[in-house]
């Protein structure tokens, strides 16, 4: 995989998590996903939304929820504190400071 996939992957690693940090009960369907990502300029397809939350279901991150026609994905604590930056991950991008 080359440097840029690898950057673009931890970005939607990073961009998923900082979403469902933001809403409602920590939680999001797929699609909306999808729609946040492109508007944030990361670029994604349903696919790599779905496979990008089962990797972070196997990193204790989000928790998922297949109902057939739709996804439903609800960050865990672990989740939370790495957007926040309050933990890390290798493979996902360290968000920057937020202004105040």
């Amino acid at each position: 995989m080359s440097d840029y996939n690898v950057t673009i992957r931890k970005h939607r690693r990073l961009a998923i998590l900082r979403h469902l940090e933001q809403v409602s009960g920590y939680t999001a369907n797929a699609s909306i996903l999808r729609d946040v990502l492109n508007g944030v300029g990361v670029g994604s397809t349903f696919d790599q939304v779905i496979t990008e939350l089962a990797w972070l279901q196997e990193q204790g991150m989000v928790l998922m929820q297949d109902h057939g026609e739709f996804v439903i994905a609800e960050a865990t604590l672990r989740g939370i504190e790495t957007a926040r930056g309050e933990a890390t991950h290798p493979d996902i991008q360290r968000p920057r400071a937020r202004r105040v």
